[in-house]
């Protein structure tokens, strides 16, 4: 994807993972009962609702961004060898997430930024990785930028709760990169360099950020988990389990669509299945997501 000269490239760390609509979405009548369900899956095809569970299908993936020979990553996923009993499916994987950066000509240490639009362990995952039995920070090299008002909340939450909070994701994903002293404290509007700016999205989390990507015209916007899946796009006040503040980031959920709805602005989301990116339209009184050709 290209935004004039800034460029985004999607990387995996997990495709196609199966979400039962009742963990995800506590209010499950009349939107997602059975019928409308199977609604969704016939529009939405096979790739986003499986049409024997009926499960929701998403994925996990970061965005590199490149600007002015700059890398910046944004959202790090699960992470490898995290202890997450509560998810079997995270719990202490093997994945080969770093191979796909080196790939697309991405080491480790050619990260220049690290940014994560919330501090949920599925955002924040590779931040750090396990070295002779100690969290050290993935990115050596890398500026961790956090929004200030996100990481108080983590921390008081863990202080509050224990550190089982967000299962576990502060002690070993989060706080190695600020004891390392690679992490930067930000406002939640904040400019990173030209063309790359973060918007306050409160809601999910009380510091949850948008990232605006702008250059020569084009624009693009990371979303984290403003939107977790396209059925939302048909039912945007739906709230989901995940949010601290569901009505709130209801309402921001459906300003952000009558704001980009019919636009050029494309939306590169954190949890649709591949090619995960494209372009917000009215749909009747609702809306529908338009993803870019794969």
């Amino acid at each position: 994807m290209r935004f004039g000269n800034i460029d985004a490239h999607r990387i995996a760390d997990m495709e196609h993972v199966q979400l039962p609509p009742a963990r995800g979405f506590p209010d499950l009548a009349p939107d997602l009962a059975p019928d409308a369900l199977r609604e969704h899956a016939q529009r939405l095809g096979s790739h986003m609702v499986d049409p024997d569970t009926l499960n929701l299908l998403i994925s996990f993936h970061t965005y590199v961004v490149r600007t002015g020979g700059r890398t910046i990553l944004v959202d790090t996923c699960i992470g490898n060898d995290k202890d997450r009993p509560r998810r079997a499916d995270w719990h202490r994987r093997q994945a080969g997430f770093l191979d796909s950066l080196r790939a697309v000509g991405v080491r480790p240490e050619d990260v220049d930024v690290v940014m994560c639009t919330h501090q949920h362990a599925d955002h924040v995952g590779w931040n750090t990785r396990l070295v002779n039995g100690k969290w050290v920070p993935t990115f050596p090299n890398a500026r961790y930028l956090m929004a200030e008002t996100e990481y108080r909340y983590l921390a008081e939450q863990v202080r509050r709760h224990g550190p089982d909070v967000f299962h576990g994701c502060y002690a070993d994903s989060v706080l190695p990169v600020v004891e390392s002293g690679q992490a930067e404290m930000a406002a939640t509007d904040h400019r990173v360099e030209a063309g790359i700016h973060t918007e306050w999205a409160p809601g999910h989390t009380p510091g949850s950020v948008l990232i605006h990507i702008e250059d020569g015209g084009g624009h693009g916007i990371c979303t984290g988990d403003l939107i977790h899946h396209p059925f939302q796009l048909a039912c945007p006040h739906l709230p989901t389990s995940y949010c601290t503040e569901p009505a709130q980031a209801a309402a921001r959920r459906v300003a952000f669509c009558e704001q980009y709805a019919d636009t050029a602005t494309r939306v590169l989301t954190a949890h649709f299945p591949a090619p995960s990116a494209g372009r917000i339209v009215r749909d009747g009184s609702a809306y529908a997501f338009v993803f870019d050709a794969a």
